[in-house]
């Protein structure tokens, strides 16, 4: 063998592991950008159900209660504010739904609307001269005796677990 075809033979197996090199290159550089990618979801994913519970625990009605309570306001008036505070932080936090489990994001809905409708079926019960006073008294011992007056604790429970379970 000559040196020219010697060299001709090394050069075309350096241009080969050279072209290897770079397609390994390549497709790690693609399996990385593709785990950051689904790391970057599975954090959002996580903060939406950080946010669903911090908003599971606000529109508690206890916790409601505790934010809105404005002395020498009529019932009717509490019961305005009380419904339009747990709306306002719902809606607030809406996009949310995007990221979580169809499941998840139903718990939450569901209990928006069974407060609000306990809220309201509560106001009712109460004479037209009630204070928000009675009216807070009346929600918090509904609370305190029906299981779901304290729904928000389950909600949370619920998105405790699926969060989990992206871990």
């Amino acid at each position: 063998m000559d040196t020219p075809t010697i060299i001709l033979g090394v050069l075309i197996a350096v241009v080969i592991a050279g072209l290897a090199g770079w397609l390994i290159y390549l497709q790690r550089k693609a399996l990385v950008a593709e785990s950051n990618k689904a790391d970057s979801s599975k954090t959002l994913q996580l903060q939406a159900y950080e946010r669903l519970a911090l908003v599971a625990d606000r529109i508690g009605l206890p916790n409601v209660i505790s934010r809105v309570n404005i002395s020498n306001i009529g019932a009717r008036d509490m019961q305005m504010l009380i419904t339009q505070a747990i709306k306002e932080e719902f809606d607030y936090n809406i996009t949310q739904q995007i990221y979580v489990s169809p499941e998840a994001w139903q718990a939450v809905k569901n209990l928006k609307e069974q407060n609000m409708l306990a809220v309201n079926q509560l106001a009712a019960l109460l004479p037209p001269d009630a204070t928000g006073l009675d009216l807070n008294k009346l929600v918090l011992e509904y609370v305190m005796t029906n299981k779901k007056g304290s729904l928000h604790e389950v909600v949370s429970e619920v998105l405790s677990y699926e969060a989990k379970k992206m871990l």
